[in-house]
């Protein structure tokens, strides 16, 4: 422990408290064991260090895997060389050698990697796997053995050979704690950690723990318990506390459903208990053996998040946003002095240098003209041509002289001197290339060499049509094979690229080309500082810019290495690099040309068909020089076995061209281990350091025999990843061993400066970018001067910020050091830097780490890609790795998670995201390599496609913001009211118009409107209506076709009532006051059934009848409503009779105990002998049964005074008479819907159009063409409605408008719902159908709750609704912040539209009970006299829910009495004048109170997440999110293919931790539907996450996140 040694009460008051906190967090399960060692560490580090220096230090061996000499050799060169190629020497039969990518080999690293595994050994992974649906990516199994394929392997990795023996990894404890592993979604036979039986005392933690039952339905047949369970139940987290008893009756009493919950009683519960008991214990960890055992794992591997305390209130600033990670007190600091310029040697004058490179061809191809100047071989490795100088010489000036003189017509000249032209050429073909290069110095022109493009889709394609664009390239030459294989279009032009130029292409055979006459000679001016050829070069970001070289940089570069490789004339060169570029064209087309090098060819093509064939052509040719690749050597060990007799004696010199990889010293010292015994020496190889931009940077000179080697350096990890070099002796497992690269180029001057920031001087010990001043370096980016200054024009500057000099400098993009003796160090590259969290990593050292945890079973090829994206203000990890076709879900899953131990462990850095890909799936470089900026490019479009993903953004993100405190509730002196103020703001209350008597009483006696006393019951309204007016059409029902299916005047619906009533009276055991159940379909029988119940004095209760095709779900949702309401009788039709009486129903329900069913569509006509009138008007008129999108199923009651006010304020809103029209397109069977469907026509006489939105499926147009054809001013919908005319019709306006559909006569959209409004929806409807004349001003909605059906509804005269944006942080916070639009983080509200008359509402702190004032967010209460009465409930448990109804303020008006809405809003005092000319206040309705989301302290609306998640990817249909303990729980269903599914899982987590700073827990991706909607069009989430936790939801994917 930390604290050894350590003397705890003689620490600082304030250190003694910090370690307390901790220890409270450890016992209350807000922090893990490995958090709070960690950071009761970081606390004791400053006292620790002062104890030990006086203490003798600890002995480091007794943990060192394996003999310490090989895992950390001394950076001395007596030692470092013979222990460990000594070491290597005997590990050599067990190595494997498989799909490992040996640019990253090394024997020490490996070892470091299984020990650090190793420690995770006894603390097994408790990373439960991810469900996966079978039916996606069904992969065949092939042979284990994978033939080397021809068409993509790697321009940087291994070739695949597993003949190897069978693998000993040192290691195998994974194997036998996780073989079993399944990947079915409940195989893990684990209870939770935190559980243990009531009665016993805890017991050690291997206990063994009794399964829960078998899965109703396993994914798949395999489903035996794991060892990965048993993993789970030794991994070292504490128990938090004792669990619950069983319960499993509860467990099983959970049925099925799909509108309501099919057991939940009155508020959504099984009988006496509560749902937080149901769900979990107090400590979070579930009882019920039906909820999946994944989330439990996954549950117990996130302790709850820490919630400390905190002094101020969290604001709202973007500072305070992030958590700023606290400077480590020890983190190692840079101590050395000021680094001195380092001076290569000077460049030595030879009195023959030609004064320009083409000079010194013309001068070979004259005197020795039968000398070879290059050796192409064919695919097998055999020469296939030798060019000599005197033929370079003369075709090259025929090119030259072809394209200057006879590309276009006679006068006019397509090319000119300083034109830029594209040489494309295949690798197999550098003769032809090496014409067109010189062809082009020549004629002058700027040769821009680029890659062959294979097809439209090339990985970078469009990167280099930037580059040629920036170029201003018109003219391409390339050769007569190469042209004939290009992409070509059906009439057989060449292809246009993607995002390319226009280019001519010119083919240069010799055929076509024409010799000059005698008296044409090329143009050979002195080397000058015009450009001679342009180099392309891809930045981390993959952009592809051009490097400029000048004449003169390419002269005094083939000087300048010719000193440093010492060339000689004539000497043979075999060079297996591009010939295009860098090293290959350096060396291999300039240098040999400048001293009449022979130089042999091997293309990449040649490399991978045989190997062996570059050692064979040094052999056969003696060469003296080789010019390689670290992937190169690998190749050729593998393959040397086949080569008995070869021999490297005659080389001098072996050119390693990735040297300054870190990783290539093990390939030189494995190359060198074998192939010291084919004669060849140690110190012929030479690593060297280069980049496009500074060419040669550094370069080892050959050594002389029997000298001592360079030494190596062995540096922390950890040290690197803060920029200092710090030589590793302590962690032998993060320890880095580089090689050297040699000494500065010769004429050459060289800077370490700081790689980000102004180029300030590093020190000694501090890791920096490396800058050279050179004649012999690039000269700009071509075309882009922004971006040259910044590379090509640096001024390293001293501490104090002067500048050391005039001179320019070069970036070089390498990151390095100065080592003893001036010889240079490189680290890595910029472009491979990733900087997490203050740190820099390098990527290939995380591409070392992820080869070394051994990928045979797993990996394809070693074909692995490190890049980082920024999520949440900081750079984040992702590694993608491709996935052999053969490998399994297991060791794919396996493979992942050791890989994140292993990073861990040795880089301290957390993976955001690890994904395999199927194999040959990457984009490939021309040679093969992966193309690491389109892969990041996929990855964040989501189009990688991955078959496993594994996101840990629960270890990573370590800058979230820190937990809201809350804040103690309590009425303080701030709340003191000083008339209609509210700590000095006006109070939040709004109220409709007046309701007032009924209208002048005159008026009344003309009109013979029905007189006052009557207006308290509905009944007898109808009956007035019946009498003065019989014949006036009151309801028109349409079918499918728009067709008038039935209508009702005043007096059929009478009729028809009385009809009903008569029915309800003869029967005997129903009383005056029982309820009756209406099951109807909607419909004019409905309505009469309705008015029949109110008529025989019974409490009608409407509701929705089952689906005939779907009974065993929606059935016993009838059931229940039945049961709660204790209905006396079912009125319903003959067709529903039969269906409830079936056996299909029988099957689901008990249907011998239906109360007394009547079929009411044959009644006989009689009439009621009385027609009931209730004593009172606040006597019940009916009962409104609704589940809530919390699941909870809830009836109130509706008095008659009630509903003839509420009848009256819609009339007044909305101006309703008897001459009115309105179309109704809603569901009537509770709400509002039910209002205007069934009760609003009766009351105010006008005629409502029905049309029942399941018509709307089988014809879209339906309800849109009504409007149009009834010319409808007035019409009401539900989103539902509104969103399948959208999606639907959205793109066919052009066809409704040629069907002759106008809109223009809608006057008022209104949506009825019971939510927000959905401003994209509205705002989207109104914008598709304004071309068929629908008005911008009249969608509007509506707002309704439980206690209050109806209390906004934008009417006719109140002003339009008006919108405002708030900050979704603060809201988050319970506050309202008004924002200006498309400010970031900003939230659109619409107004929910005109509260009605007789309405007040108020905005009120749900916890003080105290209002609030204008534009603060609280609970809306709402007083007015159609409120409800109360819950009907059958435990008499109405005082619960009471003060739901009835309840005062705390303070300021305690008289009033209010009815808690459940919704969260404000109130705000527009600039608009309302009806009666004052200032209009307007309500915003934000959300729910029961679906909010408490996490972190804050308060989420699931809405806004949802909206998020949608937007994250095209093939994201609908989304819900909610809660579990503390995680949060993603459900996103998948529009587009199975193969999208696992790219939704990165993007999801992404966008939810950008927008709303959250880690999303699970991700599940289901199929399109199975996220419940009801008939509103709200979503179901709580009956979802039941579905959830009981495995129901058969998904798609389920990916934890770790």
């Amino acid at each position: 422990m930390a604290e050894r040694g350590v003397d705890v009460s003689a620490l600082p008051q304030e250190v003694r408290e910090q370690l307390a906190e901790l220890d409270l967090e450890l016992s209350e399960g807000d922090i893990t064991q490995k958090g709070y060692e960690k950071k009761r560490a970081k606390v004791l580090a400053p006292y620790l260090t002062q104890t030990q220096n006086l203490a003798p230090p600890p002995a480091y061996d007794a943990q060192s895997p394996g003999p310490s000499s090989a895992s950390a050799p001394e950076p001395g060169p007596s030692n470092s060389s013979s222990s460990s190629s000594h070491h290597r020497r005997t590990r050599r039969p067990h190595r494997s050698s498989g799909t490992r990518d040996e640019r990253y080999r090394s024997d020490i690293h490996t070892e470091a990697v299984q020990a650090a595994l190793a420690k995770h050994k006894e603390e097994k992974m408790a990373l439960p796997m991810p469900t996966k649906r079978r039916s996606a990516y069904v992969q065949s199994p092939i042979d284990n053995c994978t033939p080397p394929d021809s068409s993509s392997s790697s321009d940087d990795e291994a070739v695949s050979s597993e003949s190897a023996g069978p693998q000993q990894s040192p290691d195998t404890w994974i194997n036998s704690s996780l073989h079993g592993s399944s990947t079915s979604s409940s195989a893990s036979s684990t209870l939770s950690h935190g559980e243990s039986r009531p009665t016993q005392a805890p017991q050690p933690q291997s206990q063994q723990v009794p399964p829960p039952p078998a899965p109703v339905h396993p994914p798949h047949s395999h489903s035996q318990p794991s060892a990965l369970a048993e993993a789970f139940t030794q991994t070292r987290i504490d128990p938090v506390g004792v669990g619950p008893p069983d319960m499993p009756s509860q467990a099983q009493a959970r049925g099925s459903r799909v509108d309501l919950p099919s057991n939940a009683v009155v508020r959504g519960m099984s009988r006496g208990q509560s749902r937080s008991s149901m769900m979990e214990t107090a400590d979070g960890v579930p009882v019920s053996s039906r909820v999946s055992t994944k989330i439990q794992q996954l549950l117990n591997t996130l302790k709850r998040p820490k919630r400390p305390p905190l002094s101020e209130f969290f604001m709202d600033d973007q500072e305070e946003i992030v958590e700023v990670p606290q400077a480590d007190p020890n983190t190692p600091k840079p101590e050395g002095r000021q680094i001195i310029p380092v001076k290569g040697e000077p460049l030595g004058v030879v009195s023959n240098w030609p004064p320009a490179l083409q000079a010194a061809l013309a001068r070979w191809g004259a005197t020795q003209g039968k000398s070879p100047a290059l050796t192409a071989l064919d695919i097998t490795g055999k020469p296939l041509y030798t060019l000599t100088y005197g033929k370079l010489w003369s075709r090259s000036v025929k090119l030259a002289y072809t394209l200057l003189n006879k590309l276009g017509t006679k006068n006019e000249q397509i090319l000119k001197p300083g034109d830029r032209v594209a040489l494309v050429y295949p690798n197999s073909d550098p003769g032809m290339f090496w014409v067109a290069f010189y062809g082009c110095l020549l004629a002058e022109v700027i040769p821009v060499p680029i890659e062959v493009p294979l097809s439209r889709k090339d990985a970078g394609s469009s990167q280099v049509g930037f580059l040629l664009g920036s170029c201003g390239v018109g003219l391409a030459l390339t050769s007569e094979i190469c042209l004939k294989g290009l992409p070509k279009t059906p009439i057989g032009e060449i292809l246009q690229f993607k995002g390319w130029p226009r280019l001519k292409w010119v083919v240069t055979d010799s055929k076509y080309l024409t010799k000059p006459s005698k008296d044409w000679q090329p143009h050979i001016p002195t080397a000058n500082t015009d450009t001679a050829y342009i180099e392309y070069k891809a930045s981390k970001e993959g952009t592809v810019m051009g490097v400029a070289v000048s004449k003169v940089a390419m002269l005094t570069h083939c000087q300048a290495l010719t000193q440093a490789c010492n060339y000689c004339e004539g000497e043979t060169l075999v060079n297996v690099l591009d010939f295009k570029k860098d090293m290959g064209l350096w060396h291999g087309v300039l240098t040999s040309i400048m001293n009449r090098i022979h130089t042999i060819s091997v293309p990449y093509a040649v490399m991978k068909a045989c190997p062996q064939s570059w050692v064979q052509r040094v052999h056969i040719h003696k060469a003296r020089v080789a010019l390689v690749k670290c992937r190169d050597l690998h190749w050729a060990m593998m393959a040397h076995r086949e080569q008995r007799d070869t021999s490297l004696a005659s080389l001098r010199m072996l050119i390693v061209a990735d040297g300054a990889n870190p990783w290539s010293v093990s390939s030189c010292d494995a190359f060198l281990n074998v192939f010291q015994a084919h004669g060849l020496k140690p110190e012929v190889i030479c690593p060297c350091a280069t980049s496009p931009e500074a060419m040669t940077v550094a370069i080892r000179r050959p050594g002389v025999a029997g000298a001592p080697l360079p030494a190596r350096a062995v540096l922390s990890m950890t040290g690197l990843s803060h920029g200092v070099i710090r030589v590793n002796t302590e962690d032998k497992n993060s320890a880095l061993t580089v090689q050297d690269v040699g000494h500065v180029m010769p004429g050459a001057l060289m800077c370490i400066v700081k790689p980000d920031g102004p180029p300030m001087l590093c020190k000694t010990d501090e890791i920096g970018e490396i800058v050279v001043n050179s004649r012999a370096g690039g000269t700009m980016y071509y075309g882009l001067s922004g971006v040259t200054k910044n590379t090509f024009e640096v001024i390293p500057v001293n501490a104090s910020g002067t500048p050391i000099g005039e001179i320019p400098f070069v970036r070089s993009g390498l990151l390095g050091f100065v080592g003893p003796g001036s010889l240079i160090f490189v680290v890595g590259k910029n472009e491979g830097l990733l900087m997490v969290s203050g740190r820099r990593h390098n990527a290939d050292d995380l591409v070392a780490t992820a080869l070394a945890v051994e990928p045979v079973k797993t990996v394809y090829r070693g074909r692995i890609a490190v890049f980082s994206v920024t999520v949440f203000y900081d750079e984040r990890i992702v590694i993608v790795a491709e996935q052999r076709p053969d490998a399994s879900e297991e060791d794919s899953f396996q493979w992942m998670s050791r890989v994140l131990q292993a990073i861990d462990s040795i880089h301290q850095v957390g993976l955001y995201c690890l994904a395999l890909v199927p194999a040959n799936t990457l984009p490939k470089t021309p040679l093969g390599g992966i193309h690491i900026s389109d892969t990041k490019q996929l990855f964040l479009e989501g189009a990688l496609h991955p078959c496993n993903i594994l996101m840990c953004p629960h270890t990573c993100v370590t800058n979230m913001p820190k937990p809201r405190q809350k804040q103690p509730v309590g009425v303080g002196p701030a709340s003191i009211m000083v008339g209609n103020l509210v700590a000095g703001k006006r109070i939040a209350q709004a109220a409709g118009r007046d309701l007032g008597l009924i209208e002048d009483q005159d008026l009344v006696r003309k009109l013979c409107m029905w007189p006052t006393m009557m207006h308290h019951f509905l009944t007898e309204a109808l009956q007035w209506r019946a009498q003065t007016d019989p014949d006036h059409t009151l309801y028109v029902l349409l079918n499918a076709k728009g067709v008038a299916v039935c209508t009702a005047t005043c007096v059929q619906l009478h009729k028809r009532a009385e009809k009903i009533a008569a029915a309800l009276m003869e029967r005997s055991g129903i009383n005056i006051g029982e309820n009756v159940v209406l099951l109807y379909p909607p419909g004019i029988d409905l309505i009469a059934a309705f008015y029949g119940c109110l008529y025989a004095g019974c409490i009608p209760v409407t509701v929705r009848p089952p689906h005939p095709q779907n009974l065993s779900a929606t059935l016993p949702t009838v059931r229940m409503i039945i049961d709660v309401s204790k209905a006396a009788c079912i009125l319903t039709t003959q067709v529903l009779t039969k269906i409830l009486r079936s056996k299909e129903a029988a099957a689901t329900v008990n249907i011998k105990t239906w109360p007394i069913i009547i079929d009411t569509d044959d009644l006989p006509r009689k009439r009621p002998p009385t027609i009931y009138k209730p004593p009172n008007a606040e006597m019940i008129a009916y009962m409104d049964f609704s589940v809530s999108t919390t699941g909870m199923l809830t009836g109130v009651k509706v008095s008659h005074a009630a509903v003839s006010v509420l009848c009256r304020s819609i009339k007044l809103q909305c101006e309703l008479y008897s001459s009115r029209q309105i179309a109704i397109c809603l569901d009537p069977y509770c709400g509002l819907g039910f209002v205007l469907w069934c009760l609003a026509s009766v009351y105010s006489g006008h005629q409502s159009i029905l049309i029942p939105p399941m018509e709307l499926e089988i014809s879209l147009t339906l309800w849109l063409g009504t409007l149009s054809q009834y010319r409808i001013r007035d019409t009401f919908c539900s989103y539902s409605v509104m969103e399948l005319c959208t999606k639907g019709l959205g793109g066919q306006t052009d066809i409704l408008k040629a069907r002759g559909v106008n809109l223009s006569c809608v006057r008022s959209c209104v949506v009825v719902a019971e939510e927000r409004p959905r401003l994209a929806l509205t705002h989207s409807f109104s914008k598709l159908f304004k071309d068929i004349g629908l008005s911008m001003r009249a969608v509007s909605t509506a707002f309704g709750s439980r206690v209050n059906l109806a209390i906004c509804l934008q009417g006719t005269t109140g002003p339009d609704p008006s919108t405002v944006y708030v900050d979704m942080k603060s809201l988050r916070h319970d506050r309202v912040r008004l924002v200006e639009r498309g400010a970031p983080q900003s939230l659109p509200l619409m107004e929910s539209g005109t509260i009605l008359p007789g309405v007040r509402v108020i905005i009120v702190n749900p916890e003080t009970r105290g209002p609030l004032g204008d534009s603060h967010l609280g609970e809306i209460w709402v007083n007015s006299p159609h409120n409800a009465t109360g819950y009907y409930t059958i435990y008499g448990e109405e005082n619960l829910q009471a003060d739901h109804f009835n309840t005062k303020l705390s303070f300021g008006d305690p008289q009033t009495l209010w009815a808690k809405t459940g919704y969260l809003g404000f109130v705000k005092r527009t600039e608009l004048t309302d009806s009666s000319g004052d200032r209009h206040d307007a309500l915003f309705v934000v959300g729910s109170l029961d679906e909010t989301l408490e996490l972190r302290g804050l308060r989420y609306h699931p809405i806004d997440i949802e909206t998020s998640v949608s937007r994250a990817h095209r093939s994201i249909g609908e989304s819900a999110v909610f809660t579990w303990t503390n995680l949060l729980v993603v459900v996103a269903e998948l529009c587009g293919s199975e193969q999208d599914a696992l790219d939704l899982v990165p993007l999801v987590t992404n966008v939810v931790l950008e927008e709303h700073h959250l880690i999303v827990g699970v991700v599940v991706i289901v199929d399109p539907g199975v996220i419940p909607i009801n008939s509103r069009g709200e979503k179901q989430r709580m009956h979802l996450r039941d579905s959830f936790l009981a495995d129901q939801l058969d998904p798609i994917y389920v990916a934890y996140n770790m």
